[in-house]
Parts: C-alpha cells; sequence; structure tokens
C-alpha cells in the first residue's frame, strides 16, 4: 500500500513535470504554425507511456538504485573490509590507497552505465550512420564510456581526499582545449556534446547514489559539498577520450597510408642496387 502511495504522488509530480513541455508543442502548433497535430491519438498514446514511464522510473530510484548505492559504498568503505590500521589511540586510521576498491568499482559503474546508456546509443548509431561508417558506433561508445569511468574513478578519488572539485575541473578542461587544437575538426562538436549524452537516464541516478552514499560514509565529508560533483567530472573527460579516439585513429591512418610507400621506395631502392650490380 504504501508503494501505491509513493507511486501515484510521484504520478501527479510526473505529470505537472510534463505538462509545460506538452502545452508549449500544442501552443506552437496550433497558433503559431496554424495546423492540426497529426496521429492525436497516438501521440496521446506516447504522452501516457511517458508519463507512466517516468513515474516507474522516479520510484524505482527511490527503492532501488539509491538505496544501493548507499549500500555499496557503506560496504566498500568499511573499515574491516578495507584493512584501516587502528592508531595509537584507538582511533582508526585510513589513508587514500585503502580506497582501491571504491575507485574499481567507481570506473566499473561509470563504464557499465554508460555503456548501456540509451542516449549514447541512439547518438552513436547516428553518428556511425552518418559519417558513412569512418566513426564506429561501438568504438564511440567505448571512447565515451572510458571517459566517464575514468571521471568518475577521480571523483571518488576527490571525495576520499578532499582535494577541491574546481582543480580537476580547470585541469581537464586545460587539456580540453590543448586537444581541440590537434583533434580533427570533424570530431570536435562531437566530442564537445558527448559529456552531456552521459547525463541521461541510467548513469545519473547511480554515479549520483554513489557520490552520496560514499560522502555519507567516510568521515569528514559532507553529502551536500561532497558528494555532488561527479557528474560534472563524467560530463568533462568522455570530451578527452572522444579526441583522443579520434586522435589515434587519425594518427593510424596517416601511418598506413605512409607504409606502402615506404615499402615502393625499399623495393625501388633495391631494384636500382641489383642493376648497378656486374
Amino acid at each position: 500500500m504504501e508503494t501505491f502511495v509513493r507511486i501515484m504522488d510521484t504520478l501527479w509530480g510526473t505529470v505537472l513535470d510534463v505538462a509545460p513541455i506538452l502545452l508549449v508543442l500544442v501552443l506552437f502548433q496550433v497558433f503559431v504554425l496554424r495546423q492540426t497535430i497529426p496521429n492525436l491519438k497516438r501521440m496521446v498514446l506516447g504522452f501516457v507511456y511517458v508519463v507512466v514511464g517516468l513515474d516507474l522510473f522516479l520510484v524505482g530510484l527511490d527503492l532501488a538504485l539509491f538505496p544501493l548505492g548507499r549500500l555499496m559504498a557503506a560496504q566498500l568503505t568499511d573499515p574491516a573490509f578495507i584493512g584501516a590500521a587502528t592508531g595509537a589511540g584507538g582511533e582508526i586510521v585510513v589513508v587514500w590507497s585503502d580506497y582501491l576498491w571504491v575507485y574499481v568499482f567507481a570506473a566499473a559503474v561509470g563504464f557499465a552505465t554508460t555503456v548501456a546508456e540509451p542516449a549514447l546509443i541512439a547518438v552513436a548509431l547516428k553518428v556511425e550512420e552518418v559519417s558513412g561508417g569512418a566513426i564506429r558506433a561501438w568504438g564511440l561508445r567505448a571512447a565515451v564510456a572510458l571517459g566517464v569511468s575514468i571521471g568518475v574513478a577521480l571523483g571518488t578519488l576527490r571525495i576520499v581526499t578532499g582535494i577541491p572539485l574546481p582543480w580537476f575541473i580547470v585541469a581537464g578542461y586545460v587539456v580540453v582545449i590543448g586537444q581541440t587544437f590537434f583533434a580533427p575538426k570533424a570530431i570536435i562538436p562531437l566530442a564537445y556534446d558527448s559529456g552531456g549524452v552521459t547525463t541521461s537516464t541510467v548513469t545519473v541516478p547511480l554515479v549520483t547514489a554513489l557520490g552520496l552514499g560514499l560522502a555519507s560514509s567516510i568521515p569528514g565529508r559532507s553529502p551536500l559539498i561532497d558528494g555532488f560533483g561527479l557528474i560534472a567530472l563524467a560530463s568533462l573527460f568522455p570530451m578527452i577520450t572522444v579526441m583522443g579516439y579520434a586522435q589515434a585513429g587519425d594518427y593510424l591512418r596517416r601511418r598506413a597510408a605512409r607504409l606502402p610507400r615506404g615499402a615502393e621506395a625499399e623495393g625501388s631502392t633495391a631494384k636500382g642496387s641489383k642493376e648497378n650490380e656486374p
């Protein structure tokens, strides 16, 4: 009964959240474009599906994903699990290297959730289509997922050590700006958009839950101050990895293009030496 009440409460909130979007679309279609709404029944049914899906998704976050993130963070930071040392006064002494499994788990979660991100899948398939196969969908997804993995792992390191978030952000964007001058021009807009693709339905809830749970489990950390910021890093590092992926591919293509010419030169040299033999 409690779950049903929560579903109905969330449903009403979801309707209020989605209604302005529907209102804007209808007003522009009817009063600006002055055209009737095509396939009205199908659109109404789709609107119902969207509302119900968002309702169940939000309830699922509260019932499963957020508690799971807090539980995993608490278990991974348990002094008994990480083997924390005991000081002379009996206090528990931990260092940043004791949380190795936290970083590994954060990197794995970041990679797995990004690979499964529906928005990224849609964008990657469209990119492969418009590029004529020059940019592979799986290659792009792997590059973005690697960036999110690095960003989330560094974000958990920041929470553990207490390093200010701006240090990571500034250093990361310095690398991004430097890469922008050398990366292939065709990949730069896609790389800059890749960060936004990751902040979608699957990645954000799990990463946010992990950050809040980790900040709640580590002494001296505030969930409000230290628990957030993982999404910023998860959006930053895909730009670096996607441009790096394009730069690596461009280097390999240029290298492959040079090999035949080198082989021909070696062949002509060998032929000339044979002709000069008595």
